[in-house]
């Protein structure tokens, strides 16, 4: 039996809705709370004995962040179902960014600048702002992160070691409101590695307080600078809040020639910006400007560039030849992870008692998340990598897991245990910290429930797949004594790292 185009771009829209559904661990009943729907309404959609709406797919895409991927598949249906000549039965518009339950900070328009001076280049950011919320806001987290051979990134993390990026040449500067109203913003440290800062930007100065109250509506503006010897040649706005309206702009020397294009990527894809660049010169000055009404939650959008100008600054694709290193596990002793022989690597971890000992297990948290960030300095873990107490001498059940995504958080695991896991497992080649100069194949769940604390000492249960299911695993056979090469057949061999062919490279799933 045939079906006609727009019975199978239904059938596309709710295959795209279940998928993402399954991929981020929920019910149909827990997506329709989320979505603030019946429980029984995601069942008939996807069912198909209920339609999507305009305002079913937005909710849905925002909640699941499938990367716009439900919302193109409800676009194409939509096309279709309008061709038929109902366009005068459309569903009712809805506004242009839905905003899930609990949405705190909404960026009604985003504008981002970066110029080029004098060897330098100055980034500035105006974010106009509504608390959505239902608690004031007292602080606004910014994330910076340098990469100067974007397409060589073992090289760019050796260039960035050995030129740190620090916040005396940054010269950050921010401010809260609009023309002499406009207070001066302090801002407090959050995380200071070679090519990355993350800073809080207070609501607050020498002066006083002025949170961001519900209903309220704020603009903030922020500016760094970066010498040209640490700054790639790309530009890059992240969209991690609701987000109306984003502009990004090139302001570049006119006799450098450069040559802009515009790069969107999403959890998808990577491709090209859907509309044109526009170009305009002032005063000797290039600028190049790209925007958007409808920039998708957690997309990237990126502007690349190269010079043809006689006096444009050279720019190298790849960074320079690595020099020679000690042996892997060496680097790992070096900076305070124990190895492999140690008494301690074979003990089981001592629990917490929370909320007792919260001091305690923040304190030692705080300790592996230094760790963690020392490591990534060191080396390049493009699988995610995870770090447990007992690697740094301290024998009690924390440990700490930072995912492969690209800027996500890490993942903090106090008392941890794993309580149930999928039948379906795979192997893969895992490293580890305490042997580093090794890989071994291991076998492992595609799924665990992990139960674990809070600091206060509540308890949760939070589910986690494939490659986090794999790191969060080994962590927890840390904390309980064990090794990998424990979860090795008797016939496997450990592969010496310089003969291992996939350093560098994600699990492939």
């Amino acid at each position: 039996m045939t079906t006609s185009p727009i019975e199978r771009a239904a059938d596309q829209f709710v295959t795209a809705l279940a998928q993402w559904r399954v991929e981020r661990g929920m019910t149909k009943k827990q997506l329709a709370a989320r979505m603030g729907f019946d429980p029984s309404y995601v069942s008939h959609v996807e069912g198909r004995r209920h339609k999507p709406t305009e305002d079913f797919a937005r909710r849905a895409e925002a909640v699941l962040g499938a990367g716009g991927m439900i919302w193109q598949r409800f676009q194409e249906y939509d096309e279709l179902r309008h061709a038929r000549g109902s366009a005068l039965h459309r569903d009712p518009p809805v506004p242009v960014q839905w905003l899930p339950p609990g949405t705190g900070l909404v960026v009604e328009q985003e504008v981002a600048e970066l110029a080029y001076t004098d060897g330098a280049y100055r980034c500035r950011v105006r974010r106009d702002l509504y608390n959505a919320g239902v608690e004031p806001v007292t602080r606004y987290l910014v994330k910076i992160a340098v990469d100067r051979y974007p397409h060589d990134p073992a090289g760019s993390n050796r260039h960035h070691r050995e030129n740190p990026l620090s916040f005396e040449e940054m010269d950050v500067e921010a401010r809260a409101g609009e023309g002499s109203a406009a207070e001066p913003m302090q801002w407090r440290v959050k995380l200071d590695r070679d090519a990355a800062k993350e800073i809080w930007l207070l609501f607050a100065n020498d002066r006083g307080q002025f949170p961001l109250y519900p209903g309220e509506r704020t603009t903030i503006e922020y500016a760094y600078t970066v010498g040209e010897e640490k700054w790639g040649q790309w530009f890059q706005r992240a969209v991690r809040l609701p987000t109306r309206s984003l502009t990004v702009r090139l302001n570049l020397p006119e006799n450098f020639e450069p040559q802009v294009w515009g790069v969107e990527a999403s959890l998808a894809a990577e491709v090209p910006v859907r509309t044109p660049l526009e170009r305009r010169t002032e005063g000797g000055r290039a600028i190049f400007e790209w925007s958007t009404d409808a920039p998708l939650l957690n997309a990237r959008y990126r502007l690349e560039w190269r010079y043809r100008g006689a006096d444009a600054p050279i720019y190298d694709e790849i960074g320079p030849p690595e020099p020679v290193l000690p042996r892997a596990s060496h680097r790992m002793r070096g900076i305070g992870i124990i190895q492999r022989g140690s008494d301690l690597l074979r003990q089981r971890a001592r629990h917490f008692q929370l909320p007792r000992e919260s001091n305690a297990a923040q304190e030692t948290v705080t300790r592996l998340l230094t760790s963690l960030g020392r490591l990534q300095d060191l080396h390049e873990f493009s699988k995610g990598v995870g770090l447990a107490a007992t690697q740094i001498g301290v024998p009690v059940a924390a440990a700490v897991v930072q995912p492969p995504e690209y800027d996500a958080q890490p993942i903090v695991l106090l008392n941890p245990r794993i309580v149930g896991e999928s039948t379906d497992c795979d192997d893969q080649y895992e490293g580890c910290l305490s042997f580093f100069d090794y890989r071994g194949l291991v076998t492992r769940p595609l799924r665990i429930d992990v139960e674990h604390a809070r600091f206060d000492g509540t308890r949760v249960v939070t589910s986690f797949d494939r490659a986090l299911a794999r790191l969060i695993s080994h962590e927890i056979d840390h904390l309980e004594g064990r090794l990998y090469v424990d979860r090795m057949t008797p016939d496997a061999k450990l592969v010496p790292v310089a003969q291992y062919q996939q350093t560098g490279r994600p699990w492939d799933y």
